[in-house]
């Protein structure tokens, strides 16, 4: 009989939506769930293939890169890492500084999604610094649908804070083409920033293309600062956020992939990946 790895390491050489379509005959129809190398960013500099062998036994068949596993690897030997482990990667999260030159790296790893993760401190502080990130991600937007990738931004809780009345979201979702931007919604960072990610992932409708999900405790003042004071991550089903309303929404809105992260552990972050993972596949 083949194994869930040999099937996955298989289909994962097909073309994007082969490869979606085998996926889907081994899930049953379950939403897929990936993870966010982030969260496993140590381990993964000492030994990323045993890093993705551990992921792809969760059950996990999907992985998000980040700019420290691009670090030592080309994007060849990279997608043939990722795909030997029986997994996917269909997103990356690029640096905002560096993102002109990644474009052809993403292309050869193989990502439909180019992710700006977060946006330099040095735009924060009003709006004008968010409408110059939103007129570059436009024009990112632009090159990637050239290239047959999509441009996405990932949230943290910093862009949710007030000036005179609007925040730099706002910003960014009415200053940008919604046919060349998209959003992968933090539902922890949302959540620390005091939104209800439900309510925002209804606000942003069918941009929002990706989920991160990261549980956090109650009890705990919002902030938009992203610091430590803001570090409040458990394992997802664990904490204060309603998952299957968030599950609900994203497949009422055509979400296409839902990546598991969590900034800091308390133990070993495979544990808290294998954690997030039964509680998830207990909803869905």
């Amino acid at each position: 009989m083949q194994t869930r790895r040999k099937f996955l390491r298989n289909a994962a050489a097909l073309t994007p939506a082969a490869w979606m379509a085998s996926r889907n005959l081994w899930a049953e129809g379950r939403i897929p769930l990936g993870v966010q190398l982030y969260t496993v960013r140590k381990q993964a500099e000492q030994d990323l293939p045993r890093v993705l062998d551990q992921i792809d036994h969760i059950g996990y068949t999907e992985v998000e890169a980040f700019s420290g596993v691009y670090a030592g690897h080309s994007a060849a030997s990279l997608r043939q890492m990722i795909q030997g482990a029986g997994l996917r990667v269909p997103s990356g999260h690029f640096d905002y500084n560096k993102f002109d030159s990644q474009f052809n790296y993403a292309k050869e790893l193989g990502v439909n999604w180019m992710v700006i993760s977060v946006i330099p401190p040095s735009l924060w502080g009003s709006l004008d610094g968010f409408r110059t990130a939103a007129k570059q991600f436009n024009a990112w937007g632009a090159r990637a649908k050239e290239m047959d990738m999509r441009f996405a931004f990932h949230n943290h809780d910093y862009e949710f804070r007030p000036h005179s009345g609007k925040t730099g979201y706002d910003v960014l979702i009415a200053e940008t083409d919604p046919e060349l931007v998209f959003f992968e919604v933090d539902c922890y960072w949302a959540a620390q920033a005091g939104h209800n990610p439900v309510a925002l992932m209804k606000r942003l409708g069918h941009r929002v293309k990706l989920l991160h999900l990261k549980d956090r405790k109650a009890g705990f003042p919002n902030s938009f600062e992203m610091n430590s004071d803001s570090a409040h991550f458990v394992p997802v089903g664990s904490g204060s956020i309603d998952w299957k309303a968030v599950i609900a929404e994203g497949q009422r809105l055509g979400v296409e992939h839902y990546f598991v992260e969590q900034d800091q552990t308390a133990g070993p972050p495979i544990d808290a990946l294998r954690m997030s993972y039964r509680y998830l596949r207990s909803i869905t």
